[in-house]
């Protein structure tokens, strides 16, 4: 399977999150060239190196607009692709004010690149029972690849936007060492090393030899493990989800789609346009007044900013991204209830109360408790597993005759971050001991890193990947500290 293993946010002895499917909007930059780049938030796909032996950039952007010209591909005469006034490489700029609703720009479903329209989408639906996998991507893919060769695609003048698969920024490319030093207790590292994994066994089981049977179709060129696991990473920084009816939330998720024009639009939380969905095309839609001169962003979603630079090799700064969390594993909080365990019997009676948390599926051993800002993301799961953790034997007793038993009994047991100064001293107690076993996982203390933020010299000395591990772990341990003070 291709796609990002992302750590379960909710509880489950089968807790190793299944792969994901691709974001709804999303895209891997580049490092930003050039001094004063420090601080940027978001990034473009259209960078300043081109693909190896494509045409230079300036040419590429304007045969990309030719392109959509000729299917079709609509652009508000209100907006340009510019790098002028973005915060990053090429983005898209606001030449008049916009006001919320204003169409921005409209892509046809034709214009989308997906299996069902690539050169040999007939082959891939013929194939489509020996491309299944986990992660649900290889027909994608295998689109990429083919159309990535093929000396007349029709996708070409889009493709030559592509960044450089060569230099992607996501940890997956990085040397091992370098992502365990600077990314470790973030869980980063542990995701990647599942992606890694299974890109590998996806690419030998069902890609390799696909294209091997179909040789005509794929040259020697694009039958590369390297190759595979770099446009993975496109389409997992690229692409976009189309979301599921309401009607039909029982079913498997849309698979990935390529949209040419709406990954050129950077990424804040504060987003000021969204893509809409109907039947004919794909709108980005302005979702608040944008003056002239303005850029144009879209989002990826509430993501913190550790599955940002994990699915698309950046993080925002501290503190642009309210969606941040960080997660305490679950086997965290069991460890550090076991600290205060006196003798075999108690530790015994623990691990029961454990397993019987395994059994309501609201832990596991490779699952973790998300927390938000503002908000615990895994209330539930976290506020049953300190009370079970918490009772008296006779209350455990009673509680495992009767699950439930006891929640109406205290409102300010509630685990909304205003809440946690209210809750039973107990449970304070061991959520406090849960925070201190977490911020020893990771290689640094939160001093280290508030001096490093707070010297904008040595900080701008620090590498790319530095200065977007350092935003991923201050973020991070700026809600752990939090709690810390909620529970003292």
């Amino acid at each position: 399977m291709a796609a990002p293993a992302k750590r379960a946010r909710v509880g489950g002895c089968s807790s190793v999150a299944a792969p994901c499917p691709a974001p709804r909007v999303a895209r891997a930059p580049l490092p930003p060239s050039g001094p004063g780049r420090g601080h940027v938030t978001s990034f473009s796909p259209l960078a300043a190196a081109g693909p190896s032996g494509g045409e230079p950039r300036g040419d590429a952007v304007a045969g990309f607009l030719r392109w959509c010209a000729g299917v079709g591909l609509e652009l508000s005469p209100k907006v340009a692709v510019t790098r002028q006034g973005t915060v990053a490489g090429y983005g898209m700029v606001a030449l008049e004010s916009v006001q919320p609703g204003e169409l921005l720009f409209a892509v046809p479903r034709s214009a989308l690149l997906s299996p069902h329209t690539c050169s040999i989408s007939g082959l891939l639906e013929r194939e489509r029972g020996a491309l299944q996998s986990l992660s649900g991507w290889v027909p994608l893919l295998l689109a990429l690849l083919h159309e990535l060769q093929a000396p007349a695609s029709p996708w070409s003048p889009y493709i030559a936007l592509w960044p450089e698969l060569g230099r992607l920024e996501h940890p997956m490319f990085w040397p091992e060492e370098e992502r365990l030093r600077l990314l470790k207790g973030t869980g980063v590292p542990e995701a990647v090393e599942k992606d890694l994994v299974n890109i590998r066994s996806e690419y030998y089981s069902i890609v390799l030899p696909f294209m091997e049977a179909h040789s005509d179709l794929f040259s020697p060129s694009v039958r590369s493990l390297e190759l595979y696991r770099q446009l993975v990473a496109l389409v997992m920084a690229y692409s976009f989800q189309e979301p599921l009816e309401e009607d039909d939330a029982e079913k498997e998720p849309n698979s990935p789609l390529m949209v040419p024009a709406a990954d050129i639009l950077n990424h804040i939380a504060n987003h000021n346009a969204n893509l809409e969905y109907s039947a004919d095309s794909l709108r980005m839609v302005a979702t608040q007044p944008i003056p002239k001169g303005h850029e144009i962003f879209n989002t990826y979603g509430q993501m913190a900013n550790w599955q940002l630079i994990h699915m698309y090799g950046f993080a925002e700064p501290y503190p642009d991204n309210t969606n941040d969390t960080a997660d305490i594993q679950m086997v965290t909080v069991r460890d550090a209830a076991l600290q205060g365990t006196k003798d075999e019997t108690e530790r015994l009676l623990l691990c029961e109360r454990w397993d019987f948390l395994c059994k309501l599926d609201m832990v596991g051993e490779e699952g973790a408790f998300v927390i938000g800002r503002e908000e615990v993301l895994t209330e539930e799961e976290l506020a049953t597993t300190l009370k079970v953790l918490c009772m008296s034997p006779e209350e455990f007793s009673a509680y495992e005759e009767q699950p439930g038993w006891g929640e109406e009994e205290r409102e300010e047991d509630g685990l909304a971050i205003i809440n946690i100064p209210k809750l039973q001293e107990s449970w304070r107690r061991l959520l406090r001991d849960s925070v201190l076993l977490t911020l020893q996982t990771y290689a640094t203390d939160l001093k280290t890193e508030q001096d490093l933020l707070g010297n904008k010299e040595v900080y701008a000395q620090l590498s790319w990947r530095e200065q977007q591990a350092l935003q991923v772990r201050y973020g991070q341990k700026m809600i752990l500290y939090h709690l810390l003070e909620l529970t003292s």
